[in-house]
């Protein structure tokens, strides 16, 4: 399986954690029986009067000849039952609903990254390339994820999970108390979020590498990440570049194609592209800025997914090299494991191993 198919491999994963959340929140919300009153549709009518919405019915048995002198009385769904012990803590389930979806998210991102960064690491660490490299290394480093590491990958999704509960719950108690805090209050929680929102781009940059780490080398999340966090460290020079040299040219690829993607959808939802025949021929519209705004939405999030496969490969190969150099130093006991194109780049080479004397 290709690497750039299983982007479609998590959308299907995470649209079943939204359908599961939704499904349970909606039977959460529906959990109690259903309170069914007598209302008068009809308050003018002094026969209705007397009818205040206090009298429970049954709207399968109950018939409007019950109360001759209002016609208009009707059995109408008022609430669910909000009686008992489980109906009483519906709001405390629905969060705890809430933080399971944010953890099954993360969780499933977190499967991705090191199902790809095990297949990206198989490729590296194959000696003899392509000879070496795994006949499905997508698959391979899929199975390996969920047989091995599952607990490592929920604990680091359960860390990035928290941050983000916290930050929920600094715009919450923001949203709350914005039109009563003082200037000093409101410093106050400007700087708590944005520390939160630091912390959350550290813990994620943090987790990336934890997983790639796992997917190399097969440790617990505390100490993959630990020797990630100080082989990217020693080499923090090389970080930065690679990092911002990336995100730069994976932002030029969305941009590009965003753009390509908006401009021909707006040149075909305002008719200014003539096609033959009526099959693909759009109607006039009197906004179609709506439309186009949607295919760009679209567009970006599916570019967003398929250059995430690429940003995996480029972190996964970087701390694979990193690695590369610390460990090896091209002797035949440590032989280099990197191409020969990048080994050229850095001026490296492996040792070829000598030719025995033939016997006279």
């Amino acid at each position: 399986m290709s690497a750039l198919l299983y982007p479609l491999i998590t959308f299907v994963l995470l649209l079943v954690c939204v359908a599961y959340w939704g499904a349970t929140a909606l039977y959460l919300a529906t959990s109690g029986g259903p309170i069914y009153r007598v209302v008068a549709l009809n308050a003018t009518n002094d026969e209705c009067k007397s009818i205040n919405g206090s009298v429970s019915c049954d709207p399968q048995n109950f018939t409007s000849s019950d109360y001759p002198g209002c016609p208009s009385a009707s059995c109408i769904f008022i609430r669910y039952n909000n009686e008992g012990l489980l109906q009483r803590n519906i709001f405390n389930l629905q969060i705890y609903n809430a933080v399971a979806f944010l953890w099954c998210v993360n969780f499933v991102i977190a499967l991705g990254q090191c199902t790809l960064a095990g297949a990206f690491a198989s490729y590296y660490w194959a000696f003899t390339k392509p000879d070496d490299i795994p006949m499905f290394p997508v698959c391979g480093g899929f199975i390996r994820s969920l047989r091995y590491h599952v607990g490592s990958l929920a604990f680091g999704a359960l860390i990035l999970t928290l941050v983000q509960i916290v930050r929920i719950l600094l715009e919450y108690i923001d949203h709350k108390t914005r039109s009563a805090q003082n200037p000093v209050a409101r410093f106050i929680m400007c700087c708590m979020k944005c520390c939160f929102w630091c912390l959350e781009k550290f813990i994620k940059f943090l987790n990336r590498n934890a997983y790639i780490m796992i997917a190399i080398y097969g440790k617990n999340f505390c100490v993959s990440a630990k020797n990630a966090f100080m082989l990217l460290m020693r080499n923090v020079i090389r970080v930065v570049v690679l990092d911002k040299v990336t995100d730069l040219l994976l932002f030029f690829g969305k941009l590009l194609v965003v753009g390509g993607v908006g401009v021909l959808s707006f040149f075909f939802f305002s008719g200014r592209i003539l096609l033959p025949g009526s099959t693909f021929r759009s109607e006039t519209l009197n906004y179609y800025w709506m439309p186009i705004i949607t295919v760009v939405f679209g567009s970006y999030l599916i570019a967003h997914g398929f250059f995430s496969v690429y940003n995996m490969c480029v972190d996964t190969l970087f701390l694979c090299f990193l690695e590369d150099l610390e460990r090896n130093d091209g002797s035949l006991q440590k032989p280099y494991f990197m191409s020969k194109n990048l080994m050229k780049i850095l001026n490296k080479s492996n040792k070829a191993p000598k030719k025995g004397k033939g016997k006279d």
